[in-house]
């Protein structure tokens, strides 16, 4: 690759990090396709843009991740010491096998399918709840008023967060989760506070659960295993934090972008609000449209290898565009246009491999009830002002979308 096309790709990449990049990426991932499905930067950081190569490399159990190396040339070789990093980067979400394997083996023994399915009906009860406040309150904030308020109850719900405890975490994850994008000396600062304030709670709360256990999941993670493997008290809060933040953060960025896809696309919104065989591959396809997640970094060859077709050195970083990928013309036909029912692949938004987003299926399950539901009971539900960009590319979403729901039909 010559100079010039690293050069390239380094710019794209710095545009990326812009206000207007982070807002609408597509136009900047379709430059970086333009140059292959995958391309260097100056400093040999590989970055994936196509589907099958990324799809390859999320499966590669070669690739680490290593996230102190990021993180010590971000000026922060003390991570440890930040609790806001600590909190992060100690996580499962940045584990590697043998550890991975041990800490998602004992939450996925709690996180089970059956104690995903039972949670149906209580997804379905807050969607009515949710609708009935909309109703007679134009204007109002899409965001504050359905989409962060059915993921937090439902991941409360699930871990058994009390329900007059969850609307604070909203400002405290965002804060927290704000060093997936940025490490800068105020970042890291109020990631350290928020940190804080939610391993305390947590800890606290794991506390009451081993005194009087509950049906819910912190007081299933609190247990130890039929072997005997159980977290110890520095993994049980991290998962806890971990599974909490990523229970509503990402869903609330699935329902918002999947909503503004829809209501500029009236056609699709009319087919998935008379077809309710449509939600499953409606979901799949807003997921693929416009990803919650958009890129995974602290990927590192652990050895000189060869993967998908590409020859990697040991110590190589790895850095994977999943809404470019989501976007690639070799795998989805006109993948600029929203097509609810097109089926073929699945999007990559929850990532592949062993690092397989663990709530999936919950997300899942929420948007194939909320958004028909949604667009049923307000079918002229539209924008009321531009939508407020969420900082950040890691996590795509948005801090505000104004609507006008108008009435509710009968």
């Amino acid at each position: 690759m010559t100079t010039t096309t690293a050069n390239t790709v380094g710019g794209l990449m710095s545009a990326l990090t812009t206000p207007a990049g982070q807002a609408d990426p597509y136009p900047l991932y379709r430059e970086l396709r333009e140059l292959g499905p995958a391309a260097h930067t100056p400093d040999r950081t590989l970055v994936v843009s196509g589907y099958r190569l990324a799809s390859t490399l999320l499966r590669d159990h070669r690739f680490l991740k290593r996230p102190e190396h990021g993180l010590a040339v971000s000026g922060f070789p003390d991570w440890r010491d930040h609790p806001g990093l600590r909190l992060m980067f100690t996580s499962m979400l940045v584990r590697n096998p043998p550890d991975h394997t041990r800490l998602r083996r004992l939450v996925s023994g709690a996180f089970t399918a059956r104690r995903v399915a039972g949670l149906r009906r209580a997804i379905t009860r807050t969607v009515e709840r949710l609708l009935g406040d909309l109703a007679g309150t134009d204007p109002l904030d899409f965001i504050d008023a359905f989409a962060f308020p059915l993921p937090v109850t439902v991941i409360g719900e699930l871990l058994g967060v009390p329900e007059a405890d969850r609307l604070r975490f909203q400002p405290l994850v965002r804060d927290w989760a704000g060093v997936l994008d940025l490490l800068d000396g105020p970042a890291v600062a109020k990631a350290d506070a928020a940190a804080d304030e939610i391993s305390d709670y947590l800890r606290d709360l794991a506390a009451q659960r081993r005194r009087e256990p509950l049906d819910d999941l912190l007081s299933a993670l609190v247990v130890p295993a039929a072997d005997g493997a159980r977290l110890d008290d520095d993994e049980l809060i991290t998962m806890a934090a971990l599974l909490f933040a990523a229970g509503f953060e990402t869903t609330t960025g699935l329902l918002a972008n999947g909503l503004v896809a829809l209501l500029e696309h009236p056609e699709q919104a009319s087919l998935l609000r008379d077809d309710p065989e449509l939600a499953g591959p409606a979901t799949e396809e807003l997921l693929r449209y416009d990803s919650p997640v958009q890129l995974l970094t602290s990927r590192t060859a652990s050895e000189d290898l060869h993967s998908g077709g590409l020859a990697l050195s040991a110590g190589q970083r790895v850095v994977i565009l999943l809404g470019a990928a989501n976007r690639d013309p070799d795998v989805f036909p006109e993948p600029d246009r929203l097509r609810l029912d097109r089926g073929g692949e699945p999007p990559l938004s929850f990532g592949g491999g062993v690092h397989y987003c663990l709530g999936a299926p919950l997300a899942r399950l929420e948007a194939q009830i909320a958004l028909p539901a949604l667009l049923r009971a307000f079918p002229e539900l539209t924008q009321a002002g531009p939508p407020v960009a969420r900082k950040g590319l890691a996590l795509h979403g948005l801090t505000a979308l104004p609507v006008l729901a108008g009435v509710r039909a009968a």
